[in-house]
């Protein structure tokens, strides 16, 4: 759709001067050029160029005049598509996601067929989870531009979040099929395994299956195939299958604990000694290997065998060349000595056998975490800050290095602890301080949308 208010050639090649300039962030530049158009009577009141010189002074940090110019913009000129995505930009730097879609939608009014538009739109759809209405633009945008393989994803993608998973596997089917032929590059490999998800997701898990071995030279991330694989076997109760699965998983990597974990499943054991068997085989076959004896001894803790699986433990660990024991065995005794006083409603006793505990091993940053914890239960909030402290940057006080790293379970203890101690503006502090980190989280999503449509991480782009 042509202008409402056209500029003249000159004036129209600066108006795109400074299109430019907003582009390549040379936003001087481009408040130069906005003044030569406006600093002719004729043009004083031109919407678009109103709406452009405001876009850029809020990217120089000048708010109150960049709203000033926008809306004085859009009175100048309330058909224009430019006025009104420009004052959507504007809302959506300030986080006013629902202002800035009415505004994107008040521009698409004007010009039904504006990519950028509508792009624009689908982000800030699918950050406000409005779902069905991204699964609309998706659609405008594939029908715009059949040929790009953003429309074919994005298209897909919004059928698999509304649960409509038969029509994303065949978008995408059709996409691999028209559009792909010939690549097996990393993001050829990644489509293939969100296209593998999806079926997983509805439930598929034999087809899954089928195509996970029917692509699996076409997938690079050989590692995935294998778990992925034996989680389906495990599902379908092929257990002879998964077995075979987490045996090579295991040869791969035996310090994996999941590995363990998912092969005791698929062998079906139940019975304690059946475990501390089916561990002392892998003792066997991976002599240098941690975890199975680790493994073997939780689950033998209340067999006879106890006495002498610990005594080998120790005895194996005592060879030159072994991580020492003592970081694995010192600190559980005091962890297991904290649980009766805490559960029995004595924070204080909790702590002080934590404390001693961490005493013991003080590069243990779990215990040191968990006897802030536990500080903070019995109200000692100081001296929670002080031992975060042994963790936390030199030279900056550990609440304000906490409250940057968005450490959230010290600042909600806190906050409990400031509220049992009835000193309320430390406590609505804290909470805002969690408040605002989720804020911050969600709006960190905002950048990582196009981000994953772009690089094909698709399956990071779903868990969201």
């Amino acid at each position: 759709m042509p202008p409402s208010n056209p500029l003249p050639p000159k004036e129209n090649a600066l108006f795109k001067r400074i299109l430019r300039c907003y582009e390549h962030k040379q936003y001087k530049n481009g408040l130069k050029f906005a003044k030569q158009i406006l600093s002719n009577p004729k043009f004083a009141e031109h919407g678009e160029t109103l709406a452009m010189k405001g876009l850029t002074l809020n990217c120089l940090g000048r708010k109150e005049e960049a709203y000033e110019y926008v809306r004085r913009g859009l009175r100048n000129d309330l058909k224009s598509p430019v006025c009104w995505h420009v004052y959507g930009l504007l809302q959506r730097s300030d986080k006013k996601y629902d202002e800035a879609i009415k505004c994107y939608r008040n521009a698409l009014k004007w010009e039904k067929e504006n990519i950028q538009i509508l792009r624009d739109l689908s982000l800030l759809q699918i950050q406000m989870r409005d779902l069905e209405g991204y699964k609309d633009t998706r659609y405008q945008l594939f029908m715009l531009r059949p040929t790009q393989r953003a429309s074919w994803i994005g298209f897909a993608m919004s059928y698999h979040l509304l649960g409509d998973y038969e029509m994303a596997i065949s978008i995408l089917d059709a996409f691999r099929t028209n559009q792909m032929k010939g690549t097996d590059d990393y993001e050829h490999s990644e489509l293939l395994l969100y296209q593998n998800m999806v079926l997983a997701e509805s439930g598929q898990y034999e087809r899954a299956l089928q195509h996970l071995q029917k692509f699996s030279s076409q997938i690079l991330d050989k590692l995935s195939i294998k778990e992925t694989s034996g989680e389906y076997y495990l599902k379908l109760k092929r257990f002879k299958e998964a077995e075979s699965v987490y045996e090579d998983l295991l040869k791969r990597n035996p310090e994996n604990v999941m590995y363990y974990e998912k092969l005791i499943e698929a062998k079906q054991l139940v019975d304690p000694d059946e475990k501390v068997a089916f561990f002392e085989v892998y003792k066997k076959e991976f002599p240098r290997a941690i975890a199975p004896r680790r493994l073997q001894l939780t689950e033998a803790l209340a067999q006879p065998v106890f006495e002498k699986l610990v005594d080998e433990y120790l005895r194996h660990g005592l060879h030159k060349g072994i991580p020492p024991l003592f970081v694995d065995l010192s600190s559980s005794s005091y962890r297991c000595m904290i649980l009766t006083p805490q559960h029995a409603g004595d924070p204080v006793s909790a702590y002080q056998w934590l404390e001693e505990a961490q005493a013991m091993d003080t590069a243990d940053r779990y215990v040191n975490s968990k006897c802030a914890r536990y500080m903070l239960r019995a109200g000692h909030v100081k001296r929670a800050e002080d031992m975060c402290a042994k963790f936390t940057r030199e030279g900056v006080p550990a609440t304000e290095n906490l409250n940057e790293m968005q450490c959230m379970w010290f600042q909600t203890e806190a906050a409990a602890a400031y509220k049992r101690l009835q000193q309320w503006g430390e406590a609505l502090k804290k909470a805002h301080e969690v408040d605002r980190h989720f804020s911050e989280i969600m709006e960190d999503q905002f950048d990582f949308h196009s981000y994953c449509m772009r690089k094909m991480t698709l399956r990071s782009e779903s868990d969201k």
